[in-house]
């Protein structure tokens, strides 16, 4: 087993056919933590995505499925919970942010958390 890390799924959805549906039904079968949070509520694999913003702790990886814009409002949330990194999936990619998260010491990856996951290097 895979050391358990603590992920905040950023952008999460309820709908079968979105990555982060998929993302989050992959980490809990994995063994990981998940904390979703979304713009509509719901629920995947046990995981009730939130709507706002919650207090976070011990946050080992953010996995964003936001565009750039929508990720302008999470810039703060983020860097104050200090994770060890944030996944940038496909579609995701935001060097502006990846400058403030390096400024704060977060570990920048970009690339697909399915990919990691599946191919056991998450």
């Amino acid at each position: 087993m895979v050391k358990n890390k603590k992920t905040v799924v950023l952008g999460a959805n309820a709908k079968p056919e979105k990555y982060a549906y998929k993302a989050i039904n992959m980490l809990v079968a994995k063994g990981h933590s998940v904390i979703a949070i979304g713009q509509n509520a719901g629920e995947v694999a046990g995981v009730t995505i939130k709507t706002k913003a919650i207090p976070l702790k011990n946050i080992d990886t953010f996995t964003l499925y936001l565009n750039p814009v929508r990720q302008r409002d999470y810039y703060n949330y983020i860097i104050e919970a200090k994770p060890a990194r944030v996944i940038f999936n496909p579609g995701t990619e935001n060097p502006e942010f990846y400058q403030l998260l390096e400024l704060n010491n977060i570990k920048v990856e970009v690339a697909c958390s399915l990919v990691l996951l599946a191919t056991d290097q998450y």
